[in-house]
């Protein structure tokens, strides 16, 4: 029982608040009754500051908590604390080198993996993925499937059937290789039928020898599909491997073995096959050299050129280009009035000159050859081994011999995602899962961040700045998955035109180049649909699409360590919080900028703000330009549009973590690392991008990969970052604190 003793000169009162009714009453007023005047007033005094004193303690109480509020001992958070522990290196001071700091524990912990160029928690993720899908497709039973569903077990099935695959060898793609009319590798060839070849691989076989040919949105008029044109055609990564041949030699050497192994897998003598194979690599290298480079690819509004299809023939005529479109997009039937976006308009020029001056014999065997790269992975073990060889020297991984299940769930992934998709999802997040509920909160923290932002950019015109708003505003957020997958009507469907059998893998990947080829086609002249997915469940990633003004978070990613419900807010904000704010800065980087909140291409800010969003933007460009790795320069430009996705993304996210610290109160902070949750936060971002890398893979990303490399991603952002410096107490002018700062969302 709660007893309460009052002191009131020589006479004592004792309170038993919680005794029998009657009797307090009774007592009350026999005690009240002989009290002096002024008694009674002391009395009420002493109970009203009792009261008082009681609320006091309760709201400080209240205060105290919420502003410190203790430890989190749930088994969630001491489980992330162990691996945030963990990945930790305690030696390295945060304010000298924070990658290092943040994952020089996890990199000591994770040498790479057999057979991988690169590990990080991204492919952990999708391994974990990849084995669910596994699961999946090989103990489902076929009785509680949709047909959908039961096509991407078959799928997978015919993909695991080796014996089967072992047994065909080399002649499925043998006897394409004669219906399409055959090569120069056992004699002289002297056809003339080069129209007819190219029609055949690109329609077919959905390759993409001397440019690329597609259907997407019309960037100037977002409510209807196209048709497109860009460049095309290399063997390798990109142009720098053919035009340096001095520091690429030994990948341009690994590539012409590869090359040749395979003319000889195909029938081909050695001597044959490598004066067949140089003379393509030798034209790959003059596509190459007028192929342009993408950091000069990246302001849309220059590279667009709408046309009709019929001023094609004048633009490359080496093309016969009406029936071309006709068989790639077929059955559609098209005339020559039909509109055309030409992303490529001088490459085009200059590769129908080089066409016109190349030995038909190259041409034939250069397309023929980008159809047998396409198919290696699908045959036998010999073209699996010599392609193998080839990825060990590209990309300096190990030889391994990885099981076959992990190329099988891949590949079915690719073809029937958004069917293994409903199967992934099923069950992993339940329909009304709070994951997504979640997630689609944390989406409009994030939005509002980010909005609260552009009050105070300082560079942009009032106008502008508005109009900015109203797009951030309109964006539109896609989390999980297409609705239509859990409709097994709608999902059936969907791939109803899509034939599979459960033991002939190549017919099943030949059945899927002409379904997508059909689907691709029944888009044409569309308005564009939502629920049409760049990215299939499964996947861990995410991506904005600046023609619809969206951003979709595919369910793959909306797991640890980006995301767990169970988590503090600052490891979750500092996780998905950050990649939900790096996709919605796209919107507003140097490409997603041009597109206004319609997703579409125009002119919509005042010109004194284009120019300051460039002198802006020129300090990230220097800044990631100073950054190299293994002594080689990054190219700040080319990954401009990425950069500035990962500044704007980290402040975003922080703020929207502040915001729901002033609404919510201070949480409980993790055990055993002696960190605050603001700098909880910034740990959570950067180990994320944890990650190992062979040289020649990190070779490669330097040349083609729009993002900067693991390392500068995590502090080249936070180096951009005040509160950063704050948290960790970082001295003016330290590595991670210059006084030169990026800034411009």
């Amino acid at each position: 029982m709660l007893k309460v003793s009052l002191s009131l000169r020589s006479t004592k009162y004792t309170f038993y608040p919680q005794g029998p009714v009657g009797l307090q009453r009774g007592l009350g007023l026999r005690c009240w009754a002989e009290k002096t005047h002024v008694e009674r007033k002391l009395v009420v005094v002493v109970c009203a500051l009792s009261v008082a004193l009681f609320i006091c303690i309760m709201t400080l109480g209240l205060h105290y908590k919420k502003s410190h509020p203790g430890m989190c001992l749930s088994e969630p958070c001491v489980s992330v604390a162990s691996t945030v522990l963990g990945a930790l290196d305690r030696s390295v001071d945060p304010c000298q080198d924070f990658y290092n700091f943040a994952c020089g524990g996890w990199m000591r912990k994770n040498p790479l993996p057999e057979g991988k160029s690169r590990w990080g928690p991204f492919s952990n993720l999708w391994e974990h993925n990849m084995a669910i899908m596994k699961n999946l497709l090989e103990n489902t039973s076929m009785k509680s499937l949709s047909k959908a569903e039961q096509k991407a077990q078959w799928y997978y099935q015919a993909c695991m059937n080796e014996i089967k695959i072992e047994a065909l060898g080399a002649k499925p793609l043998q006897d394409l290789i004669n219906q399409t009319g055959g090569w120069g590798l056992n004699g002289p060839w002297e056809k003339d039928n080069f129209q007819e070849v190219l029609r055949t691989v690109s329609a077919n076989f959905r390759t993409s020898p001397f440019f690329t040919v597609f259907v997407s949105t019309d960037s100037k008029s977002s409510n209807s599909n196209i048709i497109q044109v860009d460049q095309s055609g290399l063997g390798l990564p990109s142009r720098e491997y053919y035009l340096n041949k001095t520091a690429n030699e030994k990948y341009l050497k690994a590539y012409l073995n590869f090359l040749v192994e395979l003319g000889m897998l195909l029938g081909g003598s050695e001597e044959t096959s490598q004066k067949m194979m140089q003379e393509i690599i030798d034209f790959e290298t003059a596509l190459a050299n007028i192929t342009v480079p993408q950091e000069e690819r990246r302001d849309e509004m220059k590279i667009y050129h709408k046309i009709q299809a019929k001023e094609l023939a004048t633009l490359a005529p080496a093309v016969d280009w009406m029936p071309f479109l006709s068989a790639v997009f077929a059955p559609v039937a098209l005339n020559d009035s039909e509109p055309v976006v030409v992303y490529a308009k001088e490459y085009l020029q200059r590769v129908s000159e080089l066409i016109r001056n190349t030995n038909k014999s190259v041409l034939n065997n250069y397309m023929i050859m980008k159809v047998v790269r396409k198919m290696v992975s699908i045959l036998d073990q010999r073209f699996q081994d010599a392609e193998q060889r080839f990825l060990e020297v590209m990309y300096g991984t190990k030889k391994s011999c990885m099981p076959r299940w992990k190329l099988c769930a891949s590949d079915t992934d690719s073809a029937l995602g958004f069917a293994l998709g409903a199967l992934f999802v099923k069950a992993t997040f339940s329909e009304d899962s709070k994951a997504f509920v979640s997630v689609e909160d944390m989406v409009s923290e994030i939005k509002w961040a980010f909005e609260d932002s552009l009050k105070t950019v300082s560079w942009m015109d009032p106008e502008t700045k508005k109009a900015a708003k109203e797009k951030a505003d309109a964006l539109y957020n896609m989390v999980g998955y297409p609705k239509f997958i859990m409709n097994p009507k709608e999902l059936d469907k969907v791939f109803n035109d899509f034939d599979v059998v459960s033991d002939l893998y190549f017919q099943n990947v030949m059945n899927y180049y002409n379904f997508s080829a059909r689907v691709t086609a029944n888009q044409l002249r569309k308005v564009p649909n939502r629920d049409q997915w760049s990215m299939t469940p499964p996947t861990v990633n995410a991506y904005y699409n600046p023609t619809k003004n969206e951003m979709v978070l595919p369910a793959g990613i909306l797991q640890a360590p980006f995301y767990n419900h169970a988590w503090p807010k600052a490891m979750n904000f500092g996780g998905i919080g950050v990649v939900m704010g790096h996709e919605l800065t796209h919107a507003f980087d140097d490409q997603g900028r041009e597109y206004d909140k319609d997703g579409n291409l125009r002119q919509w800010w005042q010109n004194s703000s284009v120019e300051a969003f460039k002198h802006q933007t020129q300090c990230m460009v220097e800044q990631y330009s100073n950054y190299s790795i293994n002594k080689e320069p990054l190219n700040g430009k080319h990954t401009l549009g990425e950069n500035i996705a990962d500044n704007g993304g980290l402040r975003a996210a922080y703020k929207a973590y502040i915001n729901w610290i002033e609404k919510n109160g201070e949480e409980a902070t993790l055990p055993a690392l002696g960190m605050t949750n603001h700098q909880l936060f910034f740990v959570g971002f950067a180990q994320v991008w944890c990650s190992v890398r062979t040289p020649e893979s990190s070779h490669e990303g330097v040349i083609t990969d729009p993002h900067s490399p693991s390392r500068f991603r995590v502090i080249g952002t936070i180096s951009n970052s005040h509160e950063f410096s704050t948290h960790f107490g970082c001295k003016a002018d330290s590595p991670m604190n210059p006084k030169q700062k990026c800034e411009l969302w």
